[in-house]
């Protein structure tokens, strides 16, 4: 037994350093591609709350016979339901009338229950509420681009449903006005009960917000945050600049190969996006989120990185980080 021992020890024993060298290059390596690949600086604004749905049709009533009365639901049957029993035996025409009533209150109930104005579940206490992600990649030379989203967020009301909406317009039209930076381009939309769409909406909201390690500009509820690393010191008074000519004076050397834009909307309407496979897709996408009114909004967060002018976003952290994107 011993003598085998050692001959496995004497086998092994060469293949030690080489083992540990490896596993010293393999942890370097991919230690540095991490930190490489991790955004240092990212811009955010939004803000809501998944409240209630702003338009309701009311709770049922009950009535003393134990049924409920018209526009509750379909426990209004009981109450009709003797009376059919007895115009069934009482003569065609007066039943013909009684299913007529019924049919006209089906019908209504329905209409209530899925509306016709693209709005889902009202009277649902619980309704179905659209989550939706878009994501334009865009090239360096949308310099501009991402100091107006830094000019938006400077001067963003998002305490309101309107100031928030505003919000999500301007940002699509930014986007809109410039398809010749885009190039890459994604969008999703997930559809879950009012009771869990918040977790769906925060999910998506940390997984775009833990691709960069500080949040360098933020507008939250009206919240406004500017960190160190773009450049204030703790102290220091902040200066606001109110036109892109002085955020160029701020921020004149930047090193960005590209610029990714995320807009998450939770809203009442339903939304039904193409899969972008072209630009045309992508003008489609931001037309749609971008028109969506005040009413129908619970919450929005536009999220870009890099957004410190000291920052970049390399190839590389476009193929880690936002794999769903394809080229526009």
């Amino acid at each position: 037994m011993v003598p085998m021992f050692k001959r496995m020890a004497a086998m092994i024993k060469p293949l030690i350093k080489p083992l540990l060298a490896a596993g010293l290059v393999f942890t370097l390596v991919f230690g540095q591609a991490h930190d490489a690949l991790a955004a240092r600086s990212g811009g955010r604004m939004g803000g809501g709350s998944f409240r209630g749905p702003s338009r309701s049709y009311g709770a049922p009533m009950r009535t003393n016979g134990g049924g409920y009365a018209p526009g509750g639901g379909f426990g209004f049957f009981p109450s009709f339901m003797p009376f059919y029993g007895f115009g069934l035996g009482g003569g065609g025409l007066f039943s013909l009338l009684i299913t007529i009533a019924i049919a006209s209150y089906l019908f209504q109930a329905f209409r209530n229950t899925f509306g016709s104005d693209g709005l889902e579940g009202n009277g649902d206490a619980n309704p179905t509420i659209s989550i939706a992600r878009v994501q334009v990649g865009l090239m360096s030379q949308a310099r501009s681009l991402q100091l107006e989203l830094d000019r938006i967020a400077f001067n963003a009301d998002t305490n309101t449903d309107k100031g928030r909406a505003h919000v999500l317009q301007e940002v699509s039209l930014a986007l809109l006005r410039h398809p010749e930076y885009w190039a890459y381009g994604a969008a999703q939309t997930e559809r879950p009960k009012l009771n869990s769409a918040e977790g769906v909406f925060n999910r998506l909201a940390l997984a775009e917000r833990s691709k960069f390690t500080e949040e360098t500009l933020s507008n939250l509820n009206g919240q406004m945050k500017k960190p160190s690393l773009a450049g204030t010191g703790g102290g220091e008074k902040l200066t606001v600049p109110q036109t892109t000519g002085e955020l160029l004076e701020m921020n004149e050397s930047s090193h960005s190969e590209y610029i990714v834009v995320t807009l998450l909307v939770g809203t009442q309407a339903k939304l039904q996006f193409p899969k972008i496979n072209n630009d045309e897709d992508m003008k489609q996408v931001l037309r749609q989120i971008g028109s969506l009114s005040a009413d129908n909004l619970l919450a929005i967060e536009v999220i870009w990185a890099p957004q410190a002018d000291d920052d970049n976003l390399s190839a590389d952290d476009i193929m880690a980080n936002y794999p769903d994107m394809r080229l526009v």
